[in-house]
């Protein structure tokens, strides 16, 4: 499976809503940068990105974006074939 990672922050119910739908197609680990916690992860994220809002969400090397995305990728039927490469 797929590494992932996920930009987030402890208030953020998109984050929740993105944790949640990664556990319910198979994800058992999400590597979570917690950006509120570690300001110059944020830099990070902000300069990887180009976008300021969490979630960020990085399936392998691909950024997939924010839970609207991951969301879409899901009802596309590209979310489980992206999370089952290697």
């Amino acid at each position: 499976m797929s590494k992932v990672i996920m930009y987030s922050t402890a208030q953020c119910p998109y984050c929740v809503r993105a944790e949640q739908l990664l556990k319910r197609r198979g994800v058992s680990e999400i590597d979570t940068v917690r950006v509120d916690l570690e300001p110059q992860r944020r830099r990070e994220m902000m300069e990887k990105t180009g976008r300021r809002s969490v979630p960020q969400i990085y399936i392998g090397d691909y950024h997939v974006g924010g839970f609207d995305e991951l969301a879409a990728l899901d009802h596309a039927g590209e979310l489980e074939p992206l999370l089952k490469k290697e």
